[in-house]
C-alpha cells in the first residue's frame, strides 16, 4: 500500500512484491516449490530483510525448498540491489512462516469445539424434552 506506514514498511512491501516476482519468474531452481511470500520484516537499520513464506507440500518439500532458497539468496539480493533505488540492498534471509499453520490449527480446534457444543446441546435438549410415550 503506497503512502501509508513508515518508510521501512513501504520498503518491506516493495521487497515482498519483488521477491515474489523473482521467485516466481526468475529463479529457475525446480526445488523451489509452489510458495507464497507472506511478509517481510526489515531490521531497524534496513540491513537485513527477513522474508517469510508458506508453501504447498509436506516436510520433505519444505526442506528442499529451504535449501533451494538458501542457494538463491545471493541472486535475490543482487537483483534487489539492481532494481531498488537504495544505497545498500539488505541481506536476505528466508524463513518458513508457521503462522498460517497455527491459524489453521486454531480454526480446526474452534470448529471441533463448536461441533462438540452443538452435539452436547442436542443431547441435553433430547434428555429434557418429555417423552410422549412414557405415560
Amino acid at each position: 500500500m503506497q503512502g501509508s506506514g513508515s518508510r521501512a514498511d513501504r520498503i518491506a512491501d516493495h521487497i515482498k512484491d519483488h521477491v515474489s516476482q523473482l521467485l516466481s519468474f526468475e529463479v529457475k531452481d525446480p526445488a523451489v516449490g509452489l510458495l507464497t511470500v507472506t511478509h517481510v520484516k526489515l531490521t531497524g537499520d534496513m540491513g537485513l530483510a527477513h522474508v517469510y513464506y508458506t508453501l504447498v507440500g509436506d516436510e520433505v518439500e519444505r526442506a528442499k525448498t529451504a535449501r533451494a532458497l538458501d542457494r538463491a539468496t545471493a541472486f535475490v539480493r543482487r537483483r534487489l540491489a539492481e532494481d531498488m533505488n537504495m544505497r545498500r540492498a539488505p541481506d536476505v534471509r528466508f524463513h518458513y512462516d508457521e503462522n498460517v499453520e497455527r491459524q489453521e490449527r486454531v480454526a480446526t480446534l474452534l470448529q471441533e469445539i463448536a461441533t462438540e457444543r452443538a452435539e452436547r446441546e442436542k443431547r441435553e435438549q433430547a434428555e429434557t424434552t418429555p417423552d410422549d410415550n412414557t405415560q
